[in-house]
């Protein structure tokens, strides 16, 4: 992953914004209210599906603890 606080590399990273549910390129609303870095628009675009995907397989994972 690259390094979030070096200004070059924002630019290319995508989020995808919780506050206007879409994605955003470089700089945008603040960290708190996005989702990322993401390599690319598609990722981002599929953020929530991901976030939905992976806690679901964490409730999984503790059910069978």
């Amino acid at each position: 992953m690259e390094d979030q606080d070096d200004p070059s590399s924002a630019e290319d990273q995508w989020w995808y914004c919780l506050r206007h549910s879409r994605a955003e390129q470089g700089a945008g609303c603040p960290n708190k209210y996005r989702l990322g870095p993401y390599p690319d628009e598609e990722s981002a675009v599929e953020a929530l599906r991901t976030v939905a995907e992976r806690n679901e397989a964490w409730d999984q994972e503790e059910g069978d603890t």
